[in-house]
Order: structure tokens, then sequence, then C-alpha cells
């Protein structure tokens, strides 16, 4: 029996990553139109590569999250978001409710916590697909959860497994948020340890494998403990509260109240004709003939 498959759209990360990628581009009305068809391009190459059975897009709640009552300078770099990028995102969803994808997000979270919690939640005999530009996302990858990321451009995609993860970065997927709590996150404002770099942190987690078994062998002074850097060990020390404030900030939170049943995300749902539609309403007239053909199973 053919494994069933789920396709889940970080859709902030790839409208902010989409919008940065390509030039103005504008509808006869002026309204501002990149991002998203930035955004229908890697949607649309995505259906054709995983032909899936479920999608679901998940959007950031407007507001605060979680991590800014932890943490009120989370984030607190960012510029701000430019109008006409804002602009996009409900057209990104107006033509995402055009294909039948259903549309989540959650006051007090992010699109990548849902994208967790519906990742965990989702039956193990079905596969689970990760679409975003947020490398972050490569933490969900297990043995049957991948991540095609959007790296630079519109073209520059890859499909991460927990191998590609390793060879490429040097640790696994579950490390990615270890090496956070260390390096630190300039983009997100999460602290890190000061004076920790990325060579240093990636030797940490390969000799200790997480955060807590590194500060276990740091506090018993452990023969192997002693064989870091007395300069590395006192910032290590010295920044402990900042390295889980900062593992906590870079964890995604699968735990999340959600509810959903998989019927609901069924791409049996997608209709040509109002696809066609939803794109010539902002003049994408050109990815009309980039759609697929419905069938049965939706597998082209």
């Amino acid at each position: 029996m053919q494994r069933k498959r789920l396709v889940l759209i970080d859709a902030n990360s790839l409208i902010h990553r989409t919008y940065h990628a390509l030039p103005s581009l504008t509808t006869k009305k002026a309204e501002p139109v990149n991002a998203v068809y930035g955004f229908l391009l890697v949607f649309l190459k995505a259906i054709r590569e995983f032909q899936p059975d479920f999608i679901a897009a998940c959007f950031d709640s407007p507001g605060p999250t979680f991590r800014h009552k932890k943490f009120k300078e989370y984030k607190a770099k960012r510029p701000p978001i430019p109008k006409d990028l804002v602009s996009q995102i409900p057209k990104v969803k107006e033509v995402l409710s055009a294909f039948g994808v259903p549309i989540f997000e959650k006051k007090g979270f992010e699109a990548d916590d849902l994208i967790g919690a519906i990742s965990k939640i989702t039956p193990p005999d079905t596969e689970v697909i990760i679409l975003s530009g947020d490398m972050d996302i490569l933490q969900l990858i297990n043995s049957r959860t991948r991540v095609f990321l959007l790296k630079t451009g519109i073209k520059n995609t890859h499909l991460y497994d927990q191998n590609m993860v390793k060879e490429e970065y040097g640790i696994f997927p579950s490390q990615i948020v270890d090496f956070k709590a260390l390096r630190g996150d300039p983009s997100d404002n999460i602290p890190g340890v000061a004076g920790i770099g990325e060579k240093t942190a990636i030797d940490l987690l390969k000799r200790f494998g997480n955060l807590e078994n590194l500060y276990k062998e740091l506090e018993e002074n452990s023969e192997k403990a002693k064989e870091i850097r007395q300069k590395t060990r006192g910032l290590l020390l010295r920044h402990k509260k900042d390295a889980f404030l900062s593992k906590d900030l870079a964890k995604i939170k699968k735990d999340i109240p959600l509810r959903i049943a998989l019927e609901e995300c069924s791409f049996e749902k997608y209709n040509r004709e109002k696809a066609i539609e939803g794109l010539k309403k902002f003049e994408f007239y050109s990815l009309t003939e980039r759609l697929p053909e419905p069938t049965l199973s939706l597998h082209f």
C-alpha cells in the first residue's frame, strides 16, 4: 500500500523569502504581488514534486507569542515589515483558499509551532514534507519527516532528511536547538552563550550530544569537561542561564492545543477551475498553465 503524504507550508517564512527574492511586481490596479507570485511558484513546484494527499498552510499569528513572555527582547532587533509585504499576506491566504488549502494560525504561537504540532499528531503511516524558507524548521526532521527548504532566490530548493542535515551542518536535526542555545541567533535576537561561535558550538555538540549533557559534565568537572579550553568553560558556566533560555526560545513547541482532523486537509478538495479564478484575480495568467489536472488520487 502506498504511503500517504502530507505537505505542511510554513507560509510566513516563504512569503518573506520570496518577497525579497523577486523585484517589484504589481497588478493593473497597482497592488503589489511579487511575494504572492513567488510563493505560488514554490507552492506549485512542491505540488508537482510531492503530489500530496493532504496539504495545510500555517501562518504566524499577529502580536506577541509565548516566547515574548519569556524574553521580551525576542525578535526585538528586526526592522518593521514593509507595508507592501504586509498587504500581500491576505492575498496569499486568498489564493490558498482558492486551491482548497486549509489555513491554520493560533494566537500566541508561530507557524512553525503549529507545523510541529500537526506533524506530531499525524498518523505514523503518513509521510510529512514541510515547505519552508526558515532553517529553524530543520529541527522537526525525523525518520518520516523531511523539509523542502527554499534557501536563496526562488529556484534554490533542497529536500533535507536526517542524513543531509548531518552532512551539511555536522549535527543531527535534534541538535539544532542545542546549537542555537550555544551559538545564539541574531535574526531572532536569541542571545546564546556570548563568545561561542559556530565552530565551537558544533564541536561541543559532537562531543557532548546536547546542552544538558554538556552542563552535567561541566558541573561535575569531569575529565571530559576538562578537555574543553579554559576560556570556553568559563564562558559556558558564566552564561548558563542564557544558554537554557535560548534553547527554550529556539525549540519548536509541539505540545500546543490544536484540533485538526487530517481529512480536513485532503487535497481532493482541489478544484482546478476555482484555482484558475484565484490566479486570474491577481493577473497570474501564465501560472494557470502550470496547474495539475485533478484526479481521484491527485498523483499526476
